[in-house]
């Protein structure tokens, strides 16, 4: 199972926290400075894989891609094979890609600001690919129809108005 989800920028500012276990926020913040300290100390040419039983526990993993200014973090248990948590990573579909691709189709070559200022989407592309610790969906091209759906409802209800908004309309009542 998928523990977290996390977007972290080089300086170590979270832009994007999920958990899927309950976790106390200073836990959550103890853990977060954890792993990008243990990030930020690593070389560049290592396996992009890590143990980290110290940070999540027993039997926890890490696995994470550096993309420009951000780091993109998968914890996961035991019970999700290693190879297939590679595979997730580098076999097409990769879930770090598809998340990022699925990015760079939303904002048009996804950056720091898009996230931080984008956050709901954000977490709606995750939502997609991710509930519960399991991966539902892997396809960007599902993932975004998903999204236009979930945006195009929203905007539709943001839309819909109970009291007219000029003076006839309330006379043709």
């Amino acid at each position: 199972m998928i523990k977290a989800v996390l977007v972290i920028n080089t300086q170590g500012k979270p832009r994007l926290t999920k958990f899927y276990g309950f976790l106390t926020v200073e836990k959550q913040q103890e853990l977060i400075r954890s792993v990008f300290g243990v990030l930020c100390s690593r070389a560049e040419k290592v396996s992009n894989f890590m143990e980290v039983d110290s940070i999540f526990g027993p039997d926890s993993r890490l696995v994470y891609k550096h993309y420009a200014t951000l780091y993109f973090i998968f914890v996961f248990d035991s019970s999700e094979n290693e190879l297939a948590m590679l595979d997730l990573i580098q076999v097409n579909p990769p879930a770090f890609q598809c998340f990022v691709e699925t990015l760079d189709k939303c904002f048009r070559n996804v950056c720091e600001l898009d996230i931080v200022f984008n956050y709901n989407k954000l977490h709606s592309i995750l939502d997609e690919i991710i509930s519960g610790g399991q991966v539902l969906e892997t396809s960007s091209t599902e993932i975004m129809r998903a999204v236009e759906e979930i945006s195009k409802s929203e905007s539709a209800s943001n839309s819909i108005s109970i009291v007219p908004k000029t003076v006839s309309g309330w006379r043709s009542r």
